[in-house]
């Protein structure tokens, strides 16, 4: 027989084990990325005591996709659009976070008199909290709903966009190049490019892809196609020098933008939580006793390191981002813990021979701990508030806690700064598609073609119609750069109300022909040996023509309207099935009240009964808004609308209303039905006998179905099928019936039958 190979023993193993103590932990209503992180720890190499993997590569590759298909899910369920949404808050607490963790670092690491390139690389992995673990402590503890937790999640995203900034400065460092300015911009400028290239061709080309293949979709194509296209960006995201887990959550958040977003998350899920489980079981199984006895005083001082650095500077983050002290303190304690991208920058500093062998299984050992706590931490962070808030003077309670209400929709903002902000913007996108195109015409098409046209002689007709190609492809572009916003109300109200405005209006369009001309300049450098100014020339009048062309214009159009149109597809989804956040939900006076939606499980005791009888307002101080059926919304219910399993509850309240009602949904279950076995439904015959105590009576007298739970389904009478049987029809001697019921029903059902009375 042939024997399994180390890969699919190990998957066994682990599995098993892992299933085995999240049970327990489930049991003990404490979080599941603790027990995979004990599961990992029981099946390691390092625990002599228990059966351990084979295979270690093998787990690191499963771990490796895990990371990939959470981040994935993370982007599905969390789109760039409510970040930006968010405006400049989540950016103001990344960046103070992550300077003040790394400074922490890298004095902690000087402490202990450390090399300076660990140091340096122990400040970068501390800054970095773990996107994964809060997602799944969230998840786990029921907090997903809550405000703050949208915060923290837009904070971690950002921290690993910023991170592959970090590991390109840090790799500079490590080489001895300079860090300075020019570095930085450079790695800011190539994320941005390649950020904002993606999210904007795949949000036109995706959707339209999905759009006209809809009804040859089904659930399990559109989990294949998802996963493909996941993997796809995360293999180009490589190619370009970033991580693949970036690449799944850039197309995860263009995927969020899509109508079948909801669809996707949910086919997604047990993929997501197959390989996510591997993750954190591999995360324990890096955990090893002799580097926890020999660096003990390291491990504990950077786990104290990370929960007070990360309580004290983490709430002051989120405060200078305009939050609430109690509202920035959940936030801090929530990021009390360092993961996935800690471990590549530890990864990192290895390859490159810049940090001690011992600095990676202390970070690993690190992150293990405060994993641990992580959830503890969460918990921590109201009671803590509460402590500070009694030793607080009251007048510094209150100002800390002071809400602008409604501060950044009553200032107007500039016409000026307003049109400016547009125009940049425009120019910015329309600037970076332009030099993709360009790209990728001369990377492919050119070769291409001066193959299929060799010769010397050729050669020039191959470069002129590669660079035609391309102008025609970058015209809409470039037209939309000119003379986008150039008939904007900001723009017409400008000119109109001042000479002075004119010359500046009339700047910004040439510089933005300028840039255009500089496009066409480049093609026509790169392509020919014309001098300079009869490209410059050319460029001109290739721009002008650009501009006056009804054929690019309504080109530019149309494009710019399939954009918006893809990019508004969910909420115009939203709006015809009745899932559109109300207008309202921005306009909540008081910072700690929000909407939240609540899914009624289909084993809830709520369902069959009226709001009236359900008194939610009364109990846990919730109002339900709306409630969303069958892709339809009913606003405003009144106390006699019935629940029903599936439902979705739009509710209105605070953190804690919203705990409570979350609590009491789900204890508030039928359960599982231990003695399902027992339920198994049988066909018997029952024959009235001269002596049956039912001769005489009718069906309904009889209590056949009332008294023993079964029910008469026919009576034979030699013919081919059974008879109706009548209730009225009162039972003789002799009378065969077939019953139907449960076999301890039919048991007592059939005693009855053959007793006398």
């Amino acid at each position: 027989m042939a024997e399994l190979p180390n890969m699919i023993q190990d998957l066994a193993l682990i599995l098993v084990v892992a299933g085995v103590v999240t049970l327990i932990f489930k049991k003990l209503k404490q979080p599941l990325v603790l027990g995979y992180i004990v599961a990992g720890f029981l099946v390691s190499p390092h625990m002599p005591y228990t059966a351990s993997v084979a295979d270690m590569e093998s787990v690191h590759l499963w771990a490796d996709i895990g990371v990939m298909f959470l981040l994935f899910s993370l982007g599905l369920d969390f789109s760039f659009k409510k970040i930006l949404r968010m405006g400049a808050s989540p950016i103001i607490s990344t960046c103070t976070i992550i300077f003040s963790m790394s400074m922490l670092g890298v004095c902690v690491g000087q402490l202990f008199g450390w090399a300076k390139m660990d140091c340096i690389f122990l400040g970068g992995m501390l800054a970095m909290s773990s996107t994964t673990i809060i997602y799944k402590a969230f998840d786990d503890l029921g907090l997903r709903q809550q405000q703050f937790a949208g915060l923290v999640m837009s904070v971690l995203i950002l921290e690993d966009i910023l991170a592959i900034v970090m590991m390109v400065m840090l790799s500079a460092i490590a080489r001895g190049n300079d860090v300075g300015g020019g570095q930085m911009l450079e790695s800011v400028m190539r994320i941005g490019f390649f950020l904002i290239l993606w999210l904007v061709v795949g949000i036109f080309a995706i959707p339209l892809f999905l759009r006209s293949v809809r009804q040859l979709i089904n659930s399990e194509v559109l989990l294949v196609v998802s996963l493909g296209l996941c993997c796809a960006m995360a293999v180009f995201s490589t190619k370009v020098g970033f991580s693949s887990a970036f690449g799944a959550f850039i197309m995860g958040s263009i995927l969020a933008e899509t109508v079948e977003a909801e669809r996707i998350e949910k086919l997604v899920e047990p993929v997501k939580n197959l390989f996510g489980a591997i993750f954190f079981v591999s995360v324990g199984m890096l955990v090893d006793l002799n580097i926890l006895v020999e660096y003990a005083l390291p491990i504990f001082t950077l786990v104290l390191t990370i929960l007070v650095g990360q309580a004290v500077f983490g709430t002051f983050s989120f405060m200078l981002g305009g939050e609430s002290l109690k509202s920035a303190m959940r936030c801090g304690f929530s990021m009390a813990q360092i993961g996935e991208f800690s471990f590549i920058i530890a990864s990192l500093g290895l390859s490159l021979g810049v940090i001690s062998d011992f600095l990676y299984p202390v970070v690993v050992a690190v992150s293990v701990i405060t994993t641990f706590l992580t959830p503890y931490m969460i918990r921590l962070a109201t009671p803590a508030y509460n402590k500070l808030e009694r030793r607080l003077p009251t007048k510094m309670t209150k100002l800390l806690n002071q809400v602008n209400i409604g501060s950044q929709h009553t200032q107007e903002k500039s016409k000026w700064k307003k049109l400016l902000t547009q125009m940049s913007i425009n120019t910015i996108i329309y600037s970076i598609l332009t030099s993709a195109v360009i790209a990728v015409m001369f990377t492919f098409v050119l070769p291409f073609m001066r193959k299929m046209l060799p010769g010397w002689h050729l050669h020039w007709y191959a470069n002129a119609i590669t660079g035609f190609l391309t102008v025609v492809l970058i015209a809409p572009f470039l037209r939309a750069m000119v003379m986008k916003k150039n008939r904007s109300e900001e723009f017409k109200a400008l000119w109109a109300e001042s000479n002075r405005n004119r010359f500046p209006l009339l700047f910004t369009i040439l510089v933005r022909m300028v840039i255009a001309i500089t496009f066409i300049f480049y093609i026509c450098n790169y392509l020919s040996r014309f001098t300079n100014a009869l490209m410059i020339t050319i460029g001109v009048i290739v721009v002008l023509m650009i501009v006056f062309s009804r054929w690019v214009k309504h080109r530019s159009i149309t494009l710019e309207r399939l954009f918006i149109q893809n990019l508004r597809s969910r909420d115009i989804e939203a709006q015809v099935h009745g899932k559109k956040r109300p207008l309202y939900e921005g306009r909540l006076l008081d910072r700690d009240i929000h909407i939240a939606d609540f899914e009624v499980p289909s084993d809830s005791e709520w369902m069959g009964q009226t709001l009236k009888q359900l008194n939610f307002g009364q109990k846990y101080g919730v109002h339900i808004s709306s409630i969303l059926r069958g892709g339809h919304r009913i606003n405003i219910p009144d106390g006699d609308y019935v629940i029903f399993p599936g439902d979705i509850l739009q509710a209105i309240g605070s953190d804690a209303q919203f705990t409570a009602f979350r609590d009491a949904l789900e204890k508030e279950r039928l359960g599982a039905d231990t003695e399902i076995e027992k339920r198994e439904m049988l066909l018997r015959q029952l024959i009235i006998g001269n002596d049956s105590p039912f001769i005489g009576k009718s069906l309904i007298e009889s209590g056949i179905r009332d008294q023993y739970s079964c029910m008469v389904i026919g009576l034979e009478e030699g013919k081919e099928s059974l008879s109706v049987y009548k209730p009225t029809r009162k039972f003789q001697e002799g009378d065969i019936i077939w019953v139907v019921g449960e076999r301890e029903a039919l048991d007592c059902l059939l005693h009855a039958a053959a007793t006398n009375r």
